[in-house]
């Protein structure tokens, strides 16, 4: 079974040969965009040897705000910049070089932020936030706005860049920011247009309910919305894999590494990490699991830490 098949049987919940396993971090500086981030996704995932490439959409977190926004009824005036624009066609390009290198080696996938993600790294949270109580339809505007960017970004990857799937992390859900009503009333429509529109063109997408901020969040907002498979941050929700198999509805899980300190891949040994590695799999079983991290692992860690965990997936 090659890795590929592998990591979409696991999401099919079907039997694997091993469970497969993947990480990822975020790339910075002359690795953020360009042939060198290719290279650099390239040289990562066939050093630690993973089942499961997360392209990564460092370089374009922040939306390209090309309006003027004052006072929140500006909103109003923010267009789609469509599939020609820099910001939706080099990130294609991306995904589509890193395709021709890699063929159907491993399952690949892109990162897609959620809306109100794109939209507070363009123009701040601390804006967003205060035009939402405002003016939230002139928000809501934008966030749809971008949604339809987004969207087709979704697309273009999986059709065009030939991406297995999307990865999706949608944040915001923090206990203090939103009421679960406000945000299934102001956000959740932008992210279920993004993540809807992706399971038009693919069946295997990945939803990420990211615990960024280290605070809980209302994991009930997330809970209904359709994808292949699930990845939370197990240690900030206090939520385990077993638990959140059963909560998110049996989908198949990601996750089960905790990727902040102390951390096992921060401070274990090689046999602490591969010891804890069999013992999640025996715990959880090896159907319907993928094995990474709560979230994107910070560049410091050594790579062959991962491997080590790679090594032990495959010897159960």
């Amino acid at each position: 079974m090659n890795k590929r098949l592998r990591v979409l049987n696991a999401m099919d919940k079907k039997e694997v040969d091993h469970v497969p396993v993947g990480f990822w971090y975020h790339y910075a500086g002359e690795y953020a965009r360009g042939e060198a981030c290719v290279k650099a996704h390239l040289d990562y995932y066939n050093e630690i040897d993973a089942d499961i490439m997360k392209i990564m959409c460092d370089g374009y977190f922040p939306y390209p705000i090309e309006i003027e926004v004052n006072k929140a009824s500006d909103w109003y005036n923010l267009k789609p910049l469509g599939k020609d624009h820099p910001y939706l066609a080099e990130q294609v390009w991306r995904v589509k070089r890193i395709k021709e290198e890699t063929g159907d080696e491993r399952a690949v996938f892109y990162n897609v932020n959620a809306p109100f993600s794109s939209l507070r790294n363009g123009a701040g949270n601390d804006l967003v936030m205060a035009h939402l109580k405002e003016d939230k339809g002139a928000v809501m505007h934008a966030l749809d706005v971008v949604a339809q960017d987004n969207a087709t970004i979704c697309e273009l990857c999986i059709t065009e860049g030939k991406a297995d799937g999307i990865y999706m992390p949608v944040q915001g859900g923090e206990l203090a920011r939103f009421s679960y009503d406000q945000y299934r009333e102001m956000i959740t429509p932008s992210d279920l247009r993004v993540l809807k529109h992706a399971n038009k063109f693919s069946e295997y997408n990945i939803l990420h309910a990211c615990g960024w901020a280290g605070d809980k969040n209302r994991l009930e907002i997330w809970r209904d919305y359709p994808s292949k498979a699930i990845n939370w941050a197990v240690y900030v929700e206090e939520v385990s894999m077993e638990q959140g198999r059963e909560y998110f509805g049996e989908r198949c899980c990601l996750g089960g590494f905790k990727n902040t300190r102390p951390g096992i891949l921060f401070y274990g040994t090689k046999k602490d990490i591969q010891d804890y590695t069999k013992n999640l799999i025996i715990s959880f079983g090896k159907r319907g699991l993928i094995i990474g991290g709560d979230c994107t692992i910070p560049a410091e860690v050594p790579h062959e830490r991962m491997k080590w965990v790679v090594e032990a997936a495959r010897q159960i």
